[in-house]
């Protein structure tokens, strides 16, 4: 692939908009450090046997977003669940969205959920999570209301009455007795849409291939 780097013939993931770019690599001992310029884009483990790879699962969220039935058979989704990065959590907030949205859909909504990590942190979203999961919501707003809600150590019990007002939005504007229409407050609180700008996809097809016994620390790296 041409967005690994090769270090020691071993395979290390970048950020999916280095695709096809040129980047600076730094071997340390422990690390391998990838760099645009200046600035570092991904710090992997050094991997010691030749032809292994290391992957991140957010460095193919952009590609993942575009085409969600890749998802569950990423390689990139097994190697962070192997490592503790993708926890119970995530996979039950997985299953709770695609129960109300259907596969393609509920993927796209955890995914836009992985997205929050690289604006918030991991313990804050895990949280938040839990939260929505709770009170019955998959909502990715709510998720990063939460978030930013236990990250300033708030009270989460108006949770339930966000949901409320979601589930009321979705069946239409609420209104006031006076007859004025209530509009939510919600905003979408996401990054900017990755779909704009990206490479050609239409060589990421095998991201559908399944994965089932590949070892992700012995698999040479042709997976995300």
């Amino acid at each position: 692939m041409r967005h690994r780097n090769g270090g020691e013939q071993c395979y290390y993931s970048v950020p999916a908009k280095f695709i096809g770019a040129k980047v600076r690599v730094k071997l340390r001992a422990n690390e391998l450090w990838v760099f645009d310029g200046r600035k570092v884009v991904a710090r992997h483990p050094r991997l010691t046997r030749r032809y292994t790879y290391h992957d991140f699962l957010d460095h193919y969220l952009e590609i993942l977003l575009v085409k969600p039935g890749a998802f569950a058979g990423a390689s990139a989704l097994a190697q962070a669940r192997a490592e503790g990065g993708f926890t119970k959590v995530h996979e039950a907030f997985w299953a709770a969205a695609k129960k109300k949205a259907g596969d393609r859909e509920g993927t796209r909504m955890l995914i836009e959920v992985l997205l929050l990590h690289r604006q918030l942190p991991g313990e804050a979203l895990v949280a938040a999570m839990e939260t929505c999961l709770r009170i019955g919501s998959v909502s990715t707003d709510l998720v990063a209301i939460e978030a930013r809600k236990a990250m300033e150590g708030t009270d989460a019990d108006d949770a339930e009455l966000l949901a409320d007002v979601e589930a009321e939005t979705e069946d239409g504007p609420a209104a006031t007795d006076g007859g004025a229409r209530v509009i939510s407050l919600h905003t979408r609180r996401l990054p900017p849409d990755p779909r704009q700008g990206l490479p050609d996809m239409s060589k990421y097809d095998r991201l559908l291939s399944p994965l089932a016994g590949r070892d992700s620390q012995t698999q040479k790296g042709h997976g995300a």
